[in-house]
């Protein structure tokens, strides 16, 4: 009787997952497997080790509490688990990210040693990394063009789950990792919870998304972004239920391909990970010393006297997730007020994001800090209060993260010292001045630009 392993990685789920019918289809029976490698989970922040300890567990039940949980360097326990169930194939979806790609050619190598092989199906995205090029073979560099050469590929539909799963017994297990205590209110993990989460969005929200997703007060957005780096989800079981002749649904299908293009840029460019894309930004002066850490503490706490930057980082603590308007709007923040490099900010996201991707959460920044493809136009200055007017007109968002601001009129919540009776007892004054601010990041952009010449 054959044997193969079923390696999960970041696809906890058993609907529309290749590499799981692939092992089904090449083995009598199955082994399902997910190694704790600390060179992964140790580096993840708490938040995100919470979340997936809870989907590690949805999945166990739905496997009916066989999944094989091995602790240690995957390469070392995915070749010992292969020589103890005398598997010759061992199944995972591609990944493309900078550290994973390294962990499987090192499983890769030591499996063929050993007289088996390491068989990739599947991967992450609905358009897979190294997939699309421009018409001269080279890898996209601008959003629009990839999005268009995006849609035009398409995706298989989604397959259902095995309908049956036969795994051998007796099987050891190192058992399911304990979920570290965590301050935030997380989402419910697993696939369950994954689906209910894509039929409330369709429900309610997606119509409306291409208005909506911008005003943080409302939080109509589909909140799929963790289910979605973990897996327990796929994109091309979301994309099968949009309607892409409709706005909401073709807008949201759009975040969908950014997610696709910013696994493409780093699998082509590993160093852009927590280094400029744009070797030419790279030369921009930032902040450093005590006044720059303290004004990043100020920053991360959420006490800069800036509304809408302050509730946005008291969500990022209280809810390890913030809405991307406010993701933009407190990233310009700190880059562009504070004048601090933009690896600080995308580290502390990191460290608390549940959603944290490192493609997606880094070259979001390089966009907001113009370092990266498809940068915003340095000279485009977030103004903080500008932005909270028009996506928060009534101040929902902010009273909700910031109960100091509740007293004061809708016109002063978003800029409390223009209030007739000044900041509010228990509020702080601004840290910074925006307008000055502005002008000393344009000087010091206009003078990377002329050393560029």
């Amino acid at each position: 009787m054959s044997i193969s392993i079923a390696w999960f990685r970041r696809d906890l789920r058993l609907s529309h997952n290749p590499m799981l019918r692939a092992a089904v289809d090449a083995g009598d029976e199955v082994v399902p497997v997910f190694v704790v490698d600390p060179a992964f989970w140790g580096p993840a922040g708490r938040n995100r080790r919470h979340f997936l300890a809870g989907c590690l567990r949805s999945l166990d039940e739905r496997l009916d509490g066989r999944l094989v949980v091995r602790n240690g360097d995957a390469s070392e326990e995915i070749l010992r688990l292969a020589g103890e169930v005398g598997a010759t194939e061992v199944h995972c979806a591609a990944d493309f990210g900078v550290a994973g790609r390294r962990r499987d050619d090192e499983v890769a190598a030591a499996l063929e040693d050993a007289g088996a092989a390491l068989v990739r199906t599947g991967s992450p995205y609905a358009v897979p990394p190294d997939t699309l090029t421009t018409n001269s073979g080279t890898p996209f560099k601008v959003f629009t063009p990839f999005s268009k050469a995006w849609r035009h590929h398409g995706w298989e539909l989604p397959i259902p789950a095995p309908r049956s799963l036969r795994v051998p017994d007796g099987v050891d297990s190192d058992g399911l990792p304990d979920a570290p205590e965590v301050d935030a209110t997380l989402p419910d993990p697993g696939e369950a919870a994954a689906k209910t989460a894509l039929d409330r969005f369709l429900t309610a929200d997606i119509d409306d998304y291409d208005r909506a997703r911008d005003l943080p007060g409302d939080d109509r957005t589909s909140r799929l972004s963790p289910y979605l780096h973990f897996g327990c989800i796929h994109p091309r079981q979301i994309l099968s239920r949009i309607d892409q002749r409709a706005k909401g649904h073709r807008v949201f299908a759009t975040e969908l391909a950014w997610r696709d293009f910013y696994a493409d840029v780093l699998f082509h460019a590993p160093e852009s990970a927590w280094s400029s894309w744009n070797p030419d930004m790279a030369a921009m002066e930032v902040d450093t010393g005590r006044r720059a850490d303290e004004r990043f503490d100020a920053w991360c706490e959420g006490r800069t006297g800036v509304p809408i930057v302050d509730a946005g980082m008291r969500q990022l603590l209280a809810e390890g997730w913030m809405h991307n308007r406010v993701r933009m709007i407190t990233a310009s923040y700190l880059v562009k007020d504070l004048h601090l490099d933009w690896t600080r900010g995308a580290r502390h996201f990191m460290e608390h994001l549940v959603d944290g991707d490192l493609a997606s959460n880094n070259h979001g920044w390089q966009w907001v800090a113009g370092t990266g493809t498809d940068a915003a136009p340095y000279f485009r200055v977030f103004n903080p209060v500008t932005q909270a007017t028009r996506f928060d007109p009534g101040g929902a968002y902010v009273r909700r993260w910031v109960p100091e601001l509740e007293p004061l009129a809708d016109r002063h919540v978003h800029e409390p010292s223009a209030s007739p009776n000044g900041v509010p007892l228990g509020y702080c004054d601004p840290i910074v001045d925006h307008a000055a601010e502005r002008t000393e990041a344009l000087r010091r952009y206009d003078a990377v630009r002329a050393s560029s010449r």
